[in-house]
């Protein structure tokens, strides 16, 4: 990976972040308990948004990504977590769920040791 990708991609990812944690105190919801989940579905996010232009919800599989792009049931936030606060990916969910943390903010170091696993 070039210097470059490294550089869009880390924007993007800080969009990203930046993105969720103001959608989760919008909308008084917050982050799975187990914060690495919360960077996997970020981490998503932010490559669909750089890859096709759109957070497409990156825990669905697509026959074709980019129908549902210009579709955009799937994008973050996606229908179902506009109309129901139900967020198929348990990045944001009701202080009552059983997954749901205490944290409405997750830290940029986090995303991206996690992002490395990944790529490991």
């Amino acid at each position: 990976m070039t210097t470059e990708n490294t550089n869009s991609d880390d924007k993007m990812l800080v969009a990203m972040k930046n993105f969720a944690e103001q959608y989760a105190k919008r909308t008084n919801t917050y982050f799975c308990s187990d914060l690495s989940v919360t960077a996997v579905v970020i981490e998503g996010l932010a490559k669909h948004k750089s890859d096709l232009g759109s957070p497409l919800c990156p825990c669905r599989h697509y026959e074709d990504k980019e129908a549902e792009v210009k579709n955009t049931f799937w994008n973050c936030p996606c229908v179902p977590m506009r109309e129901r606060n139900d967020c198929h990916c348990m990045l944001f969910l009701p202080a009552e769920n059983d997954f749901a943390g205490k944290e409405q903010e997750i830290s940029l170091e986090l995303l991206k040791e996690v992002r490395a696993s990944m790529s490991a």
